[in-house]
């Protein structure tokens, strides 16, 4: 084999594993334990909220979703990441349609991913 030939084969072999090399860079171990640390506080910080509490228990880390909803239902996404949502059915407290902070919580989901609905 040339020198030249085996000089181009090694170029090209290096600049391969650069091209590897800076793609793995971007998900990086440390990169990848804090995004799952982070899930995982978010996890536990939704599963704080249960049935029983208030909206304005829920409100404390959640915010509207848009879509159809009601005083007694409504989807709410989280506010530190709004591809993370919730559905809640809540029991009035007080007479009419509208919502407020005292409805209670009778049931909530477990947290799902989507992407945001915008009406």
């Amino acid at each position: 084999m040339s020198r030249s030939l085996l000089a181009c084969l090694l170029l090209l072999l290096g600049t391969t594993f650069s091209r590897s090399a800076t793609s793995e860079d971007r998900s990086s171990p440390d990169s990848t334990q804090t995004h799952t640390r982070w899930i995982e506080t978010l996890i536990k910080q939704i599963e704080s909220i249960k049935v029983g509490m208030t909206r304005q228990d829920l409100l404390s880390m959640f915010t509207t979703e848009g879509g159809i909803s009601s005083r007694q239902q409504r989807t709410y996404v989280h506010k530190q990441c709004p591809y993370i949502k919730v559905d809640v059915k809540f029991k009035p407290v007080g007479p009419g349609d509208k919502e407020t902070p005292e409805d209670q919580i009778v049931e909530i989901s477990k947290p799902y991913l989507q992407l945001s609905i915008i009406d």
